[in-house]
């Protein structure tokens, strides 16, 4: 009786999905987005300090560096070439500040929990991801969307350009910004509870 009354459940969560939620626009999501994660050496209120400078030093290089890049295809190709050049920029931004810790960087896919910056949100799932790993990366992290980039400032048109010349629809654009509707958390919610029940 148990196993019937979860198997409606999840039936009727479906057919809800079906009606409120763009399934297939919100798996492009994760085919049209590359994220910035970086992990500090520790929660340490140094450590934290210097993840921020090493984030803001990151930051300024990839926002050059992917300015003109209207594909994820292209990003991804810039960011991989750059992977040295990133990590050198992290290890001077730690050199300046006092600080010794070696830096590891990946361009690599990584599991995302559904998390919030900002005016954007995203659902969890498995992200293409620059990470910059601080020491013993073992501190309270920080990460962004990188590409298209919403970074650096809340929703506005510029930005909303930026991410419909990536691939991201107008559903998706405002699936990730429009944060506060709770249509768009349950849609969130939808999605997480379906793909566990099919796993």
């Amino acid at each position: 009786m148990r196993k019937w009354t979860g198997f409606c459940l999840a039936i009727s969560l479906l057919i809800t999905a079906f009606f409120i939620l763009p399934i297939h626009a919100q798996a492009g999501i994760y085919d049209n987005v590359i994220r910035l994660h970086v992990l500090a050496n520790s929660d340490s209120e140094e450590d934290q300090a210097l993840k921020l400078k090493v984030r803001d030093a990151v930051l300024a290089y990839t926002q050059e560096l992917l300015c003109d890049e209207v594909s994820l295809e292209k990003a991804q190709q810039e960011l991989a070439l750059a992977l040295p050049e990133i990590t050198q920029i992290a290890k001077k931004t730690l050199r300046e500040h006092g600080a010794k810790d070696n830096v590891y960087v990946t361009l690599d896919k990584e599991e995302y929990p559904r998390r919030s910056y900002e005016a954007a949100a995203l659902p969890a799932g498995e992200y293409l991801s620059l990470r910059v790993m601080i020491g013993e990366a073992e501190g309270q992290n920080w990460w962004c969307v990188l590409f298209p980039s919403m970074c650096l400032s809340a929703a506005s048109e510029d930005q909303k350009s930026a991410c419909l010349s990536a691939g991201l629809t107008e559903e998706q654009y405002r699936l990730i910004t429009e944060t506060e509707g709770t249509r768009y958390k349950l849609r969130f919610k939808i999605v997480e509870l379906a793909e566990r029940f099919f796993d």
